[in-house]
């Protein structure tokens, strides 16, 4: 075989191969196209739209599997192993991507440790294949309304008590007219009932204002040992009734910044549950100090005592660890959440110890307040 030849078929050679290769090649790409365009892409710039959203976010393909999502859905618990949970939710998905039909709903969330979460979902197609849902977390509205509902069956079973007894003692003072000692006691009677309603109507009142836990625009500087000194006075007619001894300590010089009437509405609260639920001859203390930043009001009684566990419930609203105790005391079960929301008004809080049988302590934790010349000239 001569050269020329040899160079013939050694180019044959390499055109085949060459045809080879470029037609595995075409096959190659044609094939990645074809996959490429079987997978849903992801709009350019999604990524940082999706981070931004104050909602959480996720984008579903038509597997129902998820190809993007914002780091508040994780957080929310919307998505488990790329899968969008709950399964109500889902189902909302596929009928969007059947019809095409923006859908919103409320979705309940039962993660494993127990609580629930309610949201807000906006379902809507992005793209042929991509399904976007928006959701909103809604808990805290959905517990808001609930305790609101419960605040007004609250309220409205404890103004019957007292209407009802005035109605049932107005007609009895009625009956009575040519009885003036019966007139006497009934009308005695009545004005414990108003006094009643006139607290808890007021006690209702100091609440509302008090909600947002934010400082009042009255506040000033107010003198702690005024304070105790008001607290106890006006718990000093039932102390005598009942002989109880108010034994008060508070360290000179000690002031506050917040709203006076808020602050002597929590220290009076807290001195008479202790004349009210101490017994006779027993003794109350009240301790004022400075601990650094802060004045520690202590309030301590010998009373009842709360159970552990109530401890937790106590500064709920309306709730009493012993209902029928404080029917015969005419307790509200509102002093102790208004000493609460006072506390957290005024930069504060409440700390409590207690022991059934042996007595209980709550601790007004308030900033300390430094004077200066100008207050103590004005």
């Amino acid at each position: 075989m001569d050269t020329s030849a040899g160079f013939v078929i050694a180019g044959a050679i390499g055109g085949v191969i060459g045809a080879m290769v470029t037609y595995l090649w075409r096959f190659s790409e044609r094939k990645q196209r074809t996959v490429e365009e079987t997978t849903p892409v992801v709009p350019p710039g999604a990524e940082l739209v999706l981070s931004v959203l104050s909602s959480s976010a996720v984008l579903i393909d038509s597997a129902d599997t998820v190809v993007q999502a914002s780091a508040p859905a994780f957080a929310v618990g919307l998505i488990t192993d790329d899968r969008l949970e709950p399964p109500e939710l889902m189902a909302l998905v596929r009928r969007v991507r059947r019809d095409g039909q923006v859908r919103e709903a409320e979705v309940a969330l039962h993660p494993k440790r127990g609580t629930t979460s309610y949201i807000h979902a906006r379902v809507a197609p992005l793209t042929s294949r991509l399904i976007l849902v928006l959701a909103d977390d809604r808990t805290r509205e959905h517990r808001v309304e609930s305790i609101r509902r419960d605040f007004v069956a609250n309220v409205s079973h404890e103004l019957k008590t007292p209407v009802g007894a005035l109605t049932l003692l107005a007609e009895a003072v009625g009956e009575a007219k040519d009885d003036p000692e019966a007139v006497a006691r009934f009308s005695s009677r009545m004005h414990v009932e108003a006094e009643r309603l006139t607290r808890l109507v007021q006690q209702i009142i100091d609440l509302s204002r008090l909600q947002n836990d934010t400082l009042s625009d009255e506040a000033a500087t107010v003198r702690v040992d005024d304070l105790v000194a008001e607290a106890c006075e006006h718990s000093a007619t039932e102390a005598e009734h009942k002989q109880i001894e108010i034994a008060t300590s508070v360290e000179p010089g000690l002031l506050v910044h917040g709203d006076r009437s808020e602050l002597h509405a929590a220290v009076s609260n807290l001195v008479e549950n202790a004349v009210t639920y101490s017994p006779d001859g027993s003794r109350v203390s009240v301790i004022a100090h400075r601990d650094d930043d802060d004045v520690r009001l202590t309030v301590t009684d010998n009373g009842i005592g709360i159970p552990n566990d109530e401890l937790d419930r106590i500064f709920e609203r309306f709730y009493r660890v012993d209902p029928a105790r404080a029917r015969t005391t005419g307790g509200t079960g509102l002093g102790l959440s208004i000493v609460k929301h006072v506390a957290a008004s005024n930069g504060g809080t409440v700390e409590v110890w207690s022991e059934p049988g042996l007595g209980s302590s709550f601790t007004l934790v308030l900033p300390a307040h430094q004077n200066d010349i100008d207050e103590e000239t004005a």
